[in-house]
């Protein structure tokens, strides 16, 4: 998951994927340009967060959220 700090929305998905148990990487891109670049590259998006399971881009938190409240989340994480 790339995210910044300070983002309401990365502090928000930290929550819910720690509340979950789900273990994450959290890779900051504070004021790095090149893993700013990387999540560009990777996503196609310039917002944080930006969140994968596995090889499978899932997108921001929103996307999270809904996957979570639609009882997708936890079964994506099984496969």
């Amino acid at each position: 998951m790339y995210t910044t700090r300070f983002c309401p929305y990365c502090i928000a998905a930290r929550r819910l994927l720690e509340q979950l148990g789900i273990d994450f990487e959290d890779v900051a891109v504070d004021g790095n340009t090149e893993l700013r670049g990387e999540l560009i590259r990777a996503s196609g998006q310039r917002t944080v967060p930006q969140i994968w399971v596995g090889e499978q881009h899932i997108g921001g938190y929103s996307e999270l959220a809904a996957l979570h409240q639609q009882g997708n989340l936890l079964p994506l994480l099984d496969a």
